[in-house]
């Protein structure tokens, strides 16, 4: 057994289960491998999250190994900084964890990449700091990283391909539908768009708008919790006549419970992906259509170089086109029990969180 001191954001960005989830499969897969896990979060001073923390933690039983770390100085929300013990290996999602006096003896220091060509291309096209040094070893969720097929700069490390992990005992087979329509779950704006030798690597908006007449091709509906700003006054007069149905994804994702309930209750996923991932071949895939594959649900996501690793056609289904959307809404419906099945074997084989986290762990040390 390790002790592990893992590092990533749940405070800093509330009242998003999706992910708060994609840190918790982390955190609650270690433990569940039987290594002593502690988390840790840095947040500038605003404490503005920490109510949310402080529930999320409660919930799943880490309370007494977390804390929200106020940046530059040692004052804590929860754990007290000085209880913090020597970790033998720290899990630095995204970098975020800079304090010396925490992970400066630690011998085994992981940079995991979740936000794949992005963390690249803003370190080597913006000179951004993305906080690369002071680690042994460089993880990533882009499967193709590193690949001569992918465009993006390795920024001179070797970085070593995870799946995204699951922790199917929190993630049953569901049962029951509510929305009886392809959803998602998203942000039709992220950060951080860029343009590196011509081309364009932007956000889940610059892909959507591809597609915005798909709806109106097939009898499916489409309904999206979708973050957007009011302002986006042409988007959104579009996605409305195009028939795309929005909910508010504070009202049904904004806890790790509702986000979980409102994938469970839905008939399939339809992934859209940020524009970056599609451009630059990475082969991310993402945790938020893991998390409907293990319901049982099908997914139907958007092509970033994935289908090179994944088995695709029976409850996954890469595209391209509408017409590859539509291609595989036909194969859905003509035998969904099957194609459910079939997406929960494909999280049983490849994103159980014993099976990905073992290996990540057997690649560091």
């Amino acid at each position: 057994m390790s002790r592990i001191l893992v590092s990533g954001m749940i405070a800093g960005d509330p009242h998003q289960g999706g992910a708060t989830w994609a840190v918790l499969q982390y955190v609650l897969g270690l433990r569940r491998l039987g290594h002593d896990v502690w988390f840790i979060e840095p947040v500038n001073d605003d404490f503005a999250g920490t109510e949310y923390f402080a529930r999320v933690t409660a919930e799943f039983g880490l309370a007494d190994r977390a804390a929200v770390l106020r940046m530059g100085t040692r004052e804590t929300i929860g754990v007290p900084y000085s209880a913090f013990p020597r970790a033998d290996i720290l899990l630095n999602i995204s970098g975020m964890l800079t304090d010396q006096d925490l992970t400066g003896g630690i011998p085994v220091r992981v940079y995991l990449d979740i936000d794949p060509a992005f963390n690249q291309l803003w370190h080597t096209a913006q000179g951004i700091d993305t906080r690369f040094d002071g680690h042994t070893h460089f993880v990533t969720v882009g499967q193709a990283i590193g690949d001569p097929e992918c465009p993006v700069p390795t920024c001179g490390r070797r970085w070593i391909p995870t799946f995204q992990p699951i922790v199917l005992e929190h993630w049953p087979v569901a049962s029951g539908i509510r929305y009886d329509a392809l959803t998602t779950v998203g942000n039709w704006r992220g950060y951080g768009s860029i343009e590196y030798k011509g081309v364009f690597y932007g956000q889940k908006a610059h892909s959507l708008r591809q597609f915005m007449s798909l709806p109106t091709l097939t009898s499916e509906k489409f309904v999206l919790a979708l973050s957007i700003h009011a302002g986006e006054a042409g988007d959104l007069a579009a996605l409305a006549e195009n028939g795309w149905q929005l909910l508010n994804p504070a009202q049904v994702a904004g806890s790790p419970t509702a986000y979980r309930e409102f994938i469970q209750q839905s008939r399939a996923e339809f992934g859209i992906a940020k524009s970056g991932y599609v451009a630059s071949r990475c082969g991310w895939f993402s945790d938020r259509s893991v998390c409907y594959l293990a319901s049982g649900r099908p997914v139907v996501a958007q092509e970033t170089g994935f289908s090179r690793f994944l088995p695709t056609g029976n409850g996954l289904f890469a595209f391209r086109t509408s017409e590859d959307v539509l291609a595989a809404i036909d194969a859905i419906r003509a035998d969904y029990r099957r194609h459910c099945e079939a997406a929960r074997a494909l999280a049983e084989a490849y994103f159980a969180s014993d099976k990905v986290l073992a290996r990540l762990l057997e690649s560091v040390t």
